[in-house]
């Protein structure tokens, strides 16, 4: 059966076989893993996928691998031992899932690569971001805040600080900031001291907060003497630039340095509050868990899976059928979801959502 699934949805079409046989949502298990709890992202991506399949009458299965890749697989096999026939991952590693997606494929399970692509061809659909489009607007931020195509003789000084490269996207989201940037790096007005610029040398193992710290520290003081700092850290996601702005806290008394962030953390947000972090690029984690709930319903029905249903989701997402890829040439479906620059000006964005809420002392919180 699941044979049939891959040759359907390459059609843009799932399997009548399948639909017919899951028809009736108490048949339907979903199993979902995410890579750790870590990070409040994740557990909000938790809450909100469970939210969307256990209301509508399907038997859930949430789980979390504490960054484990081997943990991660052993739960998923959990989840097929006990019946699930949908999964909806985002991998710990995604070029580390070879034994347990064959199991999932043998298995005749849908999948779902979630937020992260799995690099595996039993994968059948991935729902995501659009993680470039992340990065350039991390690297627009920069770009404008220093004012550089009017910069002149002027130069300024910036760092990087990226996520895992286990993560595939964190090639993306460095890719984009960084082709922003280049440009300006590569005819001097922007000059990286540490001489640090390839993804490989400022990766973050687990995107962890400590590590981006350590490493952000060593770059002080190593390249800027006196007490100085960079004109600008451009920091892949929140947890890495609370990192970064603590090892600047700790070393740099002037004035604020621009640092970039993602997924807007509660952390972060009031970072940007205090003038520590300039901005995130934020990602509503709802939409994204709406669409993928529209996807498993859209392959149990037997519905397209492609540009129709994108468009129908209610949020603002594109279907790419070309840009992803789980080997070379084999094209993954693909729904992609569009990010936004969240800055101190712009706070009541993320009130509008009803998601936050403004505390009396100016700082956002859960409205949960």
């Amino acid at each position: 059966m699941k044979k049939l699934l891959a040759i359907a949805l390459s059609l843009l079409m799932m399997s009548a076989c399948f639909a017919a046989a899951y028809a009736d949502t108490e048949a339907v298990k979903i199993g979902i893993s995410l890579p750790t709890q870590s990070l409040e992202r994740w557990n909000r991506d938790g809450a909100y996928l469970a939210e969307q399949f256990k209301s509508a009458g399907y038997e859930t299965v949430l789980s979390y691998a504490d960054n484990d890749s081997a943990r991660q697989a052993d739960d998923i096999m959990n989840m097929l031992s006990s019946g699930a026939t949908v999964l909806i991952i985002s991998a710990v590693d995604g070029e580390a899932m070879d034994a347990v997606m064959s199991a999932a494929d043998n298995a005749g399970a849908a999948i779902i690569a979630y937020d992260r692509l799995i690099m595996n061809d039993a994968v059948d659909c991935y729902v995501s971001f659009d993680n470039y489009a992340v990065g350039r607007l991390q690297g627009q931020y920069i770009e404008s805040a220093l004012d550089l195509p009017n910069a002149g003789g002027k130069t300024y000084t910036i760092e990087f600080t990226a996520g895992d490269t286990a993560d595939n996207n964190a090639g993306y989201v460095f890719s984009g900031a960084f082709d922003v940037l280049k440009g300006y790096i590569d005819a001097g007005t922007l000059n990286v001291l540490s001489k640090q610029t390839e993804l490989a040398e400022v990766a973050t193992v687990k995107w962890d907060a400590d590590a981006a710290c350590a490493r952000a520290a060593e770059i002080l003081s190593a390249f800027y003497t006196d007490g100085a700092a960079p004109d600008a850290w451009l920091c892949s996601n929140d947890s890495t630039a609370i990192g970064v702005a603590q090892a600047l806290s700790s070393a740099y008394a002037g004035s604020n340095v621009i640092i970039t962030g993602q997924d807007g953390e509660l952390a972060s947000l009031a970072n940007i509050v205090d003038g520590k972090q300039s901005m995130t690029v934020y990602k509503n984690v709802p939409n994204e868990a709406v669409v993928t709930f529209a996807i498993v319903k859209a392959m149990i029905a037997g519905e397209e899976i492609g540009e129709k249903l994108a468009a129908a989701v209610g949020a603002e997402c594109v279907y790419d059928a070309l840009s992803y890829e789980t080997s070379a040439g084999k094209k993954c479906p693909s729904f992609l979801l569009a990010p936004s620059v969240i800055t101190k000006d712009n706070l009541q964005e993320l009130v509008d959502t009803g998601l936050y809420v403004m505390g009396s002392d100016g700082y956002l919180k859960s409205a949960e």
